[in-house]
């Protein structure tokens, strides 16, 4: 394979918050390609940036009562640490905020300008009557246009990832104050995208990239419908107030987010190149003849599988080589959402006192060139850690290490006796064509021939019982042959695994004495060397490390941190004399007459996460196939109509008097799917249950959307 020269990117992680496990699949994917492209003799330059602008990272700042610049230099600080723990070693991190991307986003704007690609006109655009400022897409919550999920962002649904604009939403409502949003004209700055139909085809074709496939076949067939779909224009302005780069031809426009955000790969990388000589252009110009790989998740394939390449090539830049993408990460098999919470923290890994690149292994053994979902299954996690790492590669050295130095002084023979040569062959048939699985992002293969090169010479080390041979003195020619080939297997199989595991096999380097430069160079048989002392590399998993893990994580394994408050909340409430809280699911809490336990003790914070409401009924019912339940169907106000079931049929026996009554409910809670329909809530009642509850009441004044506090 000729010497390639690569830049390599990751998906920018957004400057509001810590990483956690979900992110940290990309990166580590990412983090092992390019070491393994290192160990193949290619130069590989390795960049990534915070995405630091938009109006969210605006809105967190004001709320933590910092300055925008402050509140994404930490949160840049921590993501800095995070990767660096897990072994994500770039050589440049840096920030969309930088006078880099905004050089280069004016002049990737201007050049399509220039080229007649961007277009101008007046759009309505949802506006907050009550904060007074236009809605950022993530701001904007209602039910799928095309699914019809309730609860979904403004850009793209969670359920059936279908794109929109937030005006296709159905009954949308404001993130920031639950108010209704309303139309409003604004003139805004259009990506011409329709304009690059040929351009993308040849892309996806392989045209650009020396015939290459730019993707999985399954991303371009993805990609490929939204082309036959026909290409929309982009907006790519918001109104300020607005956190970023003002369009520099348009005052009180800035460039939306995602127009600087994939600018910010090349930023880096130009900071990079200031710092060290590199030239940028012989990277970047469109007759480049080096590669450029993009590692991303497949929630974001659209953004640089259709805008990008077409930005870049309107701008008279190089396209890129090829997009890598990966699927989600679930936990224990449910799914995991950083909108409600459902998350481990990277931190949180790390102060359990978990190796870190235990997590790189796992992922590994898991990972192709296809976007399919990882499941962190802990269990499986652990075992798989413990059975492979310990049991079946560093037990290689630490049954024969000893030995060594006990009888030899630590030198390995000469060479292989013809039973042992024949094995180091059959291990070397398994080793070739690493290089090539790694390159395509095959690591599961990768990890398959490893478990298979390790089940074979423990085998062979089992058989051959070395600590017997070792007691008869007239053996030991065969004890230094068992022990020789056994410590050039294991190192064999520190150069494979090397990308994966870059710190643990630097221990076993140093203890061989011997560096492993390349994969080439981990073939090279080790004879009448000498290795150093061998200390255990590494140590199995201890169980109550993963159980800390999850204790610490409770809020994000399969519960929101929405529903924990509530469930928390709840307790408190009904541990309360004569007051219960009812859902669809259960009838009321029955309260006895006996002194009521100490309530279960809740910040204010946690209080303050639950959006009570006053609502009126306006329509209230049996539910068919149910004797517990009522269905009622509420004015919220700004936040719309609500349907809420709940279990209080019992005590309402002609729930048609309930029209016009106003209720007191929870309108934060995640929309419940049931046999009968979709909740939407939770209704407050007091009374001891059964047939004994009265719906909580407001006085004469209150209006529906009203805020209970």
């Amino acid at each position: 394979m000729s010497h390639r020269r690569l830049l390599v990117t990751n998906a920018l992680p957004y400057a509001n918050g810590p990483l956690h496990m979900g992110h940290l699949l990309g990166y580590i994917q990412a983090d092992i390609w390019v070491r393994a492209q290192r160990m193949s003799g290619n130069e590989a330059v390795y960049v990534c940036a915070d995405d630091a602008h938009g109006t969210p990272i605006m809105l967190a700042a004001e709320k933590a009562g910092m300055t925008p610049e402050a509140f994404i230099a930490g949160i840049r600080e921590g993501h800095e640490a995070d990767f660096a723990a897990f072994g994500v070693d770039f050589d440049h991190y840096h920030t969309t905020h930088s006078e880099e991307n905004r050089e280069l986003a004016t002049l990737i704007y201007t050049r399509l300008r220039d080229g007649g690609s961007i277009a101008k006109r007046s759009i309505q655009q949802l506006f907050d009557p009550e904060k007074q400022m236009f809605l950022p897409d993530r701001y904007i919550k209602g039910i799928c246009p095309n699914c019809g999920t309730p609860d979904q962002y403004g850009d793209n649904c969670e359920n059936c990832g279908a794109t929109y604009a937030p005006t296709d939403l159905i009954n949308p409502y404001s993130v920031m104050s639950g108010a209704t949003p309303v139309l409003r004209d604004s003139e805004h700055y259009f990506f011409e995208l329709s304009k690059f139909e040929v351009l993308l085809r040849d892309w996806f074709a392989g045209k650009y990239s020396n015939g290459k496939p730019v993707a999985n076949r399954g991303v371009v067939a993805k990609l490929s419908e939204w082309l036959d779909g026909g290409l929309k224009d982009w907006d790519i302005s918001r109104d300020a107030p607005y956190f970023g780069f003002p369009i520099p031809d348009a005052p009180g426009k800035f460039f939306y987010v995602w127009l600087d955000a994939p600018i910010g790969y090349l930023a880096s990388f130009k900071a990079y190149c200031d710092k060290t000589g590199v030239k940028f252009d012989e990277f970047l110009a469109e007759n480049s003849a080096a590669e450029m790989h993009h590692f991303i998740g497949k929630d974001i394939i659209n953004f640089h599988g259709l805008f990008w390449p077409a930005m870049l090539h309107g701008a008279q830049m190089r396209t890129p080589t090829a997009l890598h993408t990966n699927g989600y990460l679930t936990v224990n098999g449910a799914k995991m959402s950083k909108s409600r919470g459902t998350f481990i923290q990277a931190r949180t890994y790390l102060d359990a006192g978990i190796h870190p690149e235990f997590l790189r292994y796992y992922f590994a053994t898991m990972l192709s060139d296809a976007p399919v979902d990882v499941d962190l299954d802990l269990k499986a996690f652990e075992e798989r850690v413990n059975s492979h790492l310990i049991g079946k590669w560093v037990n290689i050295a630490s049954r024969t290490a000893g030995f060594v130095q006990k009888f030899f002084g630590g030198k390995l023979a000469d060479r292989f006796d013809v039973e042992e040569a024949a094995l180091w062959q059959t291990l070397l048939s398994h080793y070739d064509g690493i290089e090539q699985l790694y390159d395509t992002g095959e690591f599961a293969e990768v990890t398959r021939r490893f478990v298979t090169m390790a089940d074979l010479i423990n085998g062979y080390i089992a058989a051959k019982a070395p600590w017997l041979i070792a007691k008869d003195e007239s053996r030991r020619h065969e004890l230094q042959q068992v022990c020789t080939l056994s410590l050039n297997a294991f190192r064999l199989i520190a150069g494979l695994l090397k990308p994966v595991l870059p710190a643990t096999v630097a221990a076993a380097e140093q203890f061989l004495a011997a560096p492993i430069a390349s994969f080439i160079d981990a073939r090279r048989e080790l004879h009448h060397h000498t290795v150093g002392n061998f200390e255990p590399l590494l140590g199995r998993i201890d169980p109550r490390h993963v159980e800390a893990m999850v204790e610490a994580s409770k809020e994000s394994l399969g519960v929101s941190a929405e529903a924990l408050v509530v469930e928390k909340t709840k307790k408190a409430i009904n541990n309360t004399p004569k007051v219960a809280m009812t859902n669809a699911d259960s009838q009321p809490t029955n309260i006895g007459s006996s002194p009521a336990p100490t309530p279960d003790i809740i910040a204010i914070d946690d209080f303050a996460k639950l959006d009570l409401r006053i609502a009126k009924v306006v329509g209230c019912e049996f539910v068919e196939g149910s004797d517990k339940l009522l269905r009622f169907e509420l004015d919220a106000g700004p936040l719309g109509k609500r349907q809420i079931f709940s279990g209080i049929r019992a005590a309402y026996a002609e729930p048609d008097k309930l029209v016009g009554r106003n209720v007191v409910f929870i309108a934060n809670l995640a929309p419940r799917k049931m046999r009968f329909g979709i909740s939407e809530g939770m209704i407050l009642s007091a009374g001891e249950g059964g047939a004994d509850l009265f719906l909580l009441d407001a006085d004469n004044g209150a209006k529906p959307g009203d805020t209970v506090r």
